[in-house]
């Protein structure tokens, strides 16, 4: 089964150094690696997107880049954004903000039936809500 892999778990794996990993960071960059040998990781581009945001020199851009290449955006269309709204009100209904990063991650997740691997703490709260499944790694 495909996993819908959120910014936080990416970051840990190509934006720090392994060296600077926690013990509790560091079973989450293992799992994402088997995931990634295993063929079973997606990403979307606003994942992309923000992953690539904030780096400060072209080089380590380009850097980053050219290793999530590796990983083609799934195809959204306009059911995927209309979804996501609705989701947004859902979660907004029951008293829990998103973000419109977060609520389209778990709008993908949901229409593909594909869990999130994240460490952001907000996609319980969404999973709570929308009947989401969590990635988490395998002992």
């Amino acid at each position: 089964m495909n996993v819908l892999v959120d910014t936080s778990v990416w970051s840990l794996a190509l934006r720090r150094a392994a060296h600077n990993l926690s013990a509790a960071e560091k079973p989450l960059v293992a799992e994402l690696a088997q995931l990634i040998r295993e063929g079973r990781v997606r990403i979307i581009g606003l994942v992309r997107q923000e992953l690539l945001s904030g780096i400060k020199t072209p080089a380590q851009f380009a850097k980053l880049r050219d290793a999530l290449r590796a990983f083609p955006d799934e195809p959204l269309d306009a059911s995927d954004y209309e979804a996501a709204a609705l989701a947004a009100n859902e979660c907004r209904s029951a008293g829990l903000a998103v973000s419109v990063v977060d609520i389209l991650i778990c709008s993908v997740a949901r229409s593909r039936s594909w869990p999130i691997f994240t460490t952001d703490p907000d996609f319980a709260r969404y999973a709570s809500i929308l009947r989401l499944r969590l990635h988490h790694p395998r002992p």
